[in-house]
């Protein structure tokens, strides 16, 4: 893969809520303190194309990975048209990260869909590959990954793009989805981080998990590993809780980090949980030593 994604990357939704210049300045300064990417999604905030540009544009190094694309916001013409625009202006810098494929239970305005999720997203990569562009070919295509739970997802991220990217998953599934992919697929891992004191980082942490838990792929995914009724009711049990997310300091945080390496991640992002509505980066300059040792 020409784009070097590092083994530590930055997640977050935080940038949807600030100004673009406020935005500009935080992702220079990861940029400066040495991650080696930096992931965002995509709900009703910033479009993530132009999202991506923006961050390429205030960056030199990092790569930026888009966690995901929401294949139901745009057809497949207009997600090509960017994806090569972007790794053409931004040389190995840019992955385009493809999801969506369970919006059933979001809000109208999204363009319908039917059918299975699986043959879903392979006909939107046949129809995307299928595009006659004609602006300028990058020197290397941009990497393509998608976000992917369950065995069949996976299997086609790693059949048909870089790899899986998957989000709110314990280290048990990351160690599964190594299992399903085979060693040679990228698995860029999502792991939510609070830095903080346990009484309150559990606090933050539940409501976190509550609002994920209503999500019908993330519950039938907790339920493949084992996670049942009781774990998910109220917010989600302490057990549930302690899986999904990681707190306490650096070094706290840095433990959980390295099991999903262990266990078979390429590459973990690190979402930071805080209680207030500022761009976290206290804490992006907190964990960058203790996160970028390993």
């Amino acid at each position: 893969m020409s784009v070097d994604l590092g083994r530590i990357g930055v997640w977050t939704f935080a940038f949807d809520g600030r100004p673009a210049t406020e935005v500009r300045e935080a992702a220079a300064e990861l940029d400066e303190l040495g991650y080696g990417a930096i992931w965002f999604g995509e709900a009703f905030g910033r479009e993530a194309l132009t999202q991506a540009a923006l961050l390429l544009g205030a960056t030199g190094r990092l790569a930026v990975a888009t966690g995901i694309a929401n294949v139901f916001l745009r057809d497949p013409i207009a997600m090509a048209a960017a994806e090569r625009t972007l790794a053409e202006a931004f040389p190995d810098r840019f992955l385009l990260g493809l999801g969506g494929h369970r919006t059933v239970d979001q809000p109208a305005g999204l363009l319908p869909h039917h059918g299975r999720p699986v043959p879903t997203m392979r006909a939107y990569l046949d129809a995307m590959d299928q595009v006659p562009l004609q602006s300028p070919a990058p020197a290397e295509p941009s990497p393509r990954a998608l976000a992917a739970l369950g065995p069949g997802m996976l299997k086609l991220a790693a059949e048909r793009t870089r790899g899986a990217h998957t989000y709110f998953v314990p280290v048990e599934h990351t160690a599964r989805a190594r299992q399903v992919m085979g060693p040679g697929a990228l698995l860029a891992v999502e792991q939510t981080v609070v830095l903080d004191r346990p009484e309150r980082a559990r606090e933050i942490a539940r409501g976190f998990v509550a609002g994920y838990g209503q999500a019908r792929h993330q519950v039938e995914n907790l339920e493949r590993l084992g996670f049942g009724e009781d774990d998910l009711a109220g917010g989600g049990s302490d057990r549930l809780v302690e899986a999904l997310v990681a707190w306490g300091d650096a070094g706290d945080i840095a433990g959980r980090v390295r099991e999903h390496l262990d266990a078979g991640a390429d590459h973990v992002c690190v979402q930071v949980l805080s209680a207030g509505e500022d761009l976290p980066v206290r804490q992006w300059r907190e964990l960058a030593p203790a996160l970028l040792e390993l």
